[in-house]
């Protein structure tokens, strides 16, 4: 089978390249999948580095996420050949065949396409750990949402909307603005570069953010804690600057707002019956066409620098979408 290897951590994907491999053999309770889309996310740029918490051992296949079809399921396994599935690994998505334990996987929802399934499930997860897990999102409150045209940004404005919230999408290129209000469809959508409280302000009548999304960091975070209401919280997600900002405690003291961190995998992982709790809320939303995952653009798994590249420069709206 075709598949990306990472066989040598470089900064310039140097030691990634597409090889052929044998196909995998699924072990005791395993279901080999013919992979039929694999989406791009901010992780698996990062490993290629050695700069994501995960460290996987040389040589490794990259590949958060899958979709597609089973070839094989192990006896008394609750999936048959042939059925449409979705889920992944920390590795392993991008190649033409996949072997998971069975309780990695789950039917893909009926309304979504391979590419959307495999587009879902790790943005969507992040969002609904953080928004409503974490954050307790009720409907009506206000949310600011940074790195709004990323995947896991454009997916917690989607599902933030579906939960009734009012929506802020924030983002630091003013090229992409048009093109995220046209994606997010937010209740409002601006720039966070420099000082973008009073905007912020403006924009609540000086009430402020319940929640604050932040994958970002830096500069963006420092901001951010002054956008964050009395009672509110600001939810640590990641970062994307570069940067890992710092916070006097006596700031949340004084503003009365909480600062939470937010690990979704690891959250599902200590609590699995919540986890696949979110995993039903959102396949119901999925059917019901109340969330929909966006894809900036689908590439055939040859293309996989193009899309490594783009998602490297920023110039991704949402999702890409690896299909072998």
């Amino acid at each position: 089978m075709k598949a990306l290897t990472v066989r040598m951590l470089s900064d310039d994907l140097s030691g990634a390249a597409l090889e052929d491999l044998p196909k995998p053999q699924p072990l005791e309770g395993d279901v080999l999948v013919r992979v039929r889309a694999a989406s791009l996310n901010y992780p698996d740029l990062l490993m290629t580095r050695g700069e994501y918490q995960f460290k996987p051992a040389l040589p490794f296949v990259s590949g958060l996420e899958m979709s597609g079809e089973v070839i094989e399921a192990s006896a008394g396994c609750e999936f048959s050949k042939g059925e449409r599935v979705m889920g992944g690994a920390k590795t392993g998505a991008f190649a033409e065949f996949i072997a998971l334990p069975a309780q990695s996987l789950r039917t893909v929802p009926e309304t979504l396409s391979y590419e959307e399934a495999a587009a879902m499930g790790a943005a969507y997860h992040t969002a609904y750990v953080a928004l409503v897990e974490l954050g307790g999102l009720e409907p009506g409150q206000t949310v600011l949402i940074h790195g709004a045209s990323g995947g896991v940004g454009l997916a917690a404005c989607d599902l933030a909307k579906a939960l009734g919230a009012r929506v802020i999408a924030a983002t630091h290129r003013a090229d992409k603005l048009e093109a995220l209000k046209r994606a997010a469809r937010p209740d409002a959508a601006i720039l966070n570069t420099g000082r973008f409280r009073d905007e912020i302000a403006d924009l609540t009548d000086g009430r402020l953010c319940d929640l604050v999304f932040d994958p970002v960091g830096g500069d963006v975070f420092d901001e951010s804690t002054r956008c964050v209401t009395f009672g509110g919280k600001l939810l640590v997600v990641g970062f994307v600057a570069g940067r890992i900002p710092e916070i006097a405690v006596n700031i949340p003291l004084i503003k009365g707002f909480s600062v939470v961190g937010v690990r979704a995998g690891e959250y599902a992982r200590r609590f699995p019956e919540r986890g696949k709790r979110i995993a039903e809320t959102l396949d119901a939303l999925a059917n019901d066409r109340k969330i929909t995952p966006h894809i900036d653009s689908t590439l055939p798994l040859a293309k996989w620098r193009e899309a490594f590249e783009a998602m490297d420069r920023g110039e991704i709206i949402g999702k890409i979408v690896l299909t072998p």
